[in-house]
């Protein structure tokens, strides 16, 4: 499967849909996990906690529990007829890690579904793209501070999950261009240090050829931005991109330096490259789809899909 196949969209949600929460990277404060429970709840949705979401490692405090219990939580959501969406409760770190304990078979013969995540679940929503042929959602999730607290991110979501028609144009209200000019492509994208982690694995894709490269980050100062996209460009994987539209970097410096290095490493691919995107690590985080043909116009700061996230 190359890049620019658009993938299977799953069905949209409608009310009382049962929607199963997992924990695939870190732990979850219960607190949190109950407000992202209630906000579900008010749209209407049946959402059903996996076992061992607010379980914790015994020697890593950093992951939700084993791999085996996490990966055993995701296969049983996935795989229950009477489940609509997987939503993942937060990132962090460990998806990488139980990913290959899944039977991706079971999933793909299991049907599409909505599966939301965004940071750490980078590796997952490559892994849909290339084992599953899935479109899948980047976006808030239900245990995540900046969802909880932001009308602007539950209401982008839930239109997303809902009514899809009514955000086929994705703007961020204030994109610029880095690189002037329009691209078409199908998206795809994440976390760009989980991207660059990734090289090699089983589950990622070979390259980002004649896709539409949506990506963001937290906590990465620019000198480590500059090596991940080096080993980017190095390893060919940004050979042939249609489009760049760059998110989030909160935590990663003063822009002026973190946009430097976007200029540098990126401005020489010769394509429109859009930044100030407003999806990732954000206050009022816009839901992205991956997976599906869209135009980037860089200048105005849109993603126009040329049909809705889902069916």
């Amino acid at each position: 499967m190359t890049t620019t196949e658009p993938l299977t969209r799953p069905a949209r949600l409608a009310p009382g849909a049962r929607v199963a929460v997992v924990a695939p990277s870190g732990p979850i404060p219960e607190e949190r996990l109950q407000a992202g429970l209630d906000i579900l709840r008010g749209w209407h949705l049946d959402p059903v906690v996996a076992p061992h979401v607010l379980d914790r490692h015994a020697d890593f405090n950093y992951l939700a529990g084993t791999d085996a219990d996490r990966a055993a939580d995701f296969q049983a959501a996935w795989c229950d007829p009477d489940v609509s969406a997987v939503l993942c409760a937060r990132g962090g770190y460990g998806a990488q890690r139980m990913i290959d304990l899944l039977d991706w078979d079971a999933i793909r013969a299991a049907g599409p579904k909505v599966f939301l995540g965004f940071s750490d679940i980078t590796a997952l929503h490559e892994a849909f793209a290339t084992r599953v042929g899935l479109a899948t959602l980047q976006g808030p999730m239900v245990a995540g501070i900046d969802f909880l607290k932001n009308a602007r991110a539950q209401e982008h979501l839930r239109a997303t999950l809902f009514e899809p028609e009514s955000v086929r144009t994705i703007a961020s209200g204030r994109g610029t261009a880095l690189v002037p000019g329009r691209a078409r492509g199908v998206t795809l994208g994440g976390c760009v240090s989980l991207l660059a982690a990734g090289l090699g694995a089983p589950h990622a894709r070979p390259s980002a050829r004649g896709g539409l490269l949506l990506i963001e980050d937290i906590g990465e100062e620019a000198y480590r931005l500059d090596r991940i996209l080096t080993q980017l460009l190095r390893a060919g994987w940004l050979d042939g991109v249609a489009g760049i539209a760059l998110g989030s970097w909160e935590d990663c410096g003063p822009y002026e330096e973190v946009r430097a290095v976007f200029a540098d490493r990126l401005g020489g691919l010769g394509v429109p490259v859009a930044e100030h995107f407003g999806f990732g690590h954000c206050e009022g985080a816009l839901t992205t789809p991956f997976g599906l043909p869209a135009e980037l116009d860089a200048d105005t700061g849109t993603l126009t899909l040329d049909e809705p996230a889902l069916v």
